[in-house]
């Protein structure tokens, strides 16, 4: 057991989990998304981007049990220590940063669930609805909305067809969305 825990193992369960979230945050960080799709280029639109990815790779592995559920949790584990940091260098004070941290669990939580809804049934125009509700709550109508469900939907069924002893060593692929791609379907 503490070999598990001070040793080997735990240093490599680390690499993994922080190549995987590496990729997870590259996939939210496509510039497409800011630049041709209208996500805010801000700190929250940052934030729903990156809960996008995240909510994809759990939605990959909520089946999957023994050491790719572990993946998981740590993985949600760094996202959320992720998340703090990013509040402390918005230069939110040890104060503000556990009822900040209460909220965007909350939000993050009920996204996942209203995205797994409409991807499991298949529902694009329930998923672009979420997603315009989430990441473009003020601004009406979001014509780009549709895409970007598009995407989740093509990257949700990409990390099906990816292998969890892939997944477990470390790499995960995400659909590169490009600029030059018509009506927003991805590569």
């Amino acid at each position: 057991m503490f070999q598990r825990l001070f040793g080997r193992q735990r240093r490599a369960n680390r690499t993994i989990t922080d190549a995987l979230y590496g990729e997870i945050v590259a996939a939210a960080r496509q510039p497409a998304f800011y630049s041709d799709w209208n996500v805010p280029d801000t700190p929250l639109g940052r934030f729903e981007m990156l809960s996008v990815h995240v909510f994809l790779f759990l939605h990959r592995m909520r089946n999957e049990t023994g050491a790719a559920r572990e993946v998981a949790q740590v993985l949600t584990d760094e996202f959320f220590a992720d998340v703090e940091l990013s509040l402390r260098e918005l230069g939110i004070g040890d104060l503000g940063v556990p009822k900040r941290m209460k909220k965007l669990a909350k939000m993050f939580y009920g996204r996942t669930m209203a995205y797994a809804e409409a991807l499991d049934r298949g529902d694009r125009p329930a998923l672009a609805a979420a997603l315009a509700r989430n990441i473009r709550p003020d601004s009406g109508e979001w014509p780009e909305a549709d895409a970007l469900a598009g995407y989740v939907m093509e990257a949700d069924r990409h990390l099906a067809g990816q292998g969890i002893e892939g997944i477990l060593g470390g790499t995960i692929r995400y659909p590169q969305q490009t600029p030059e791609q018509e009506g927003g379907h991805p590569s």
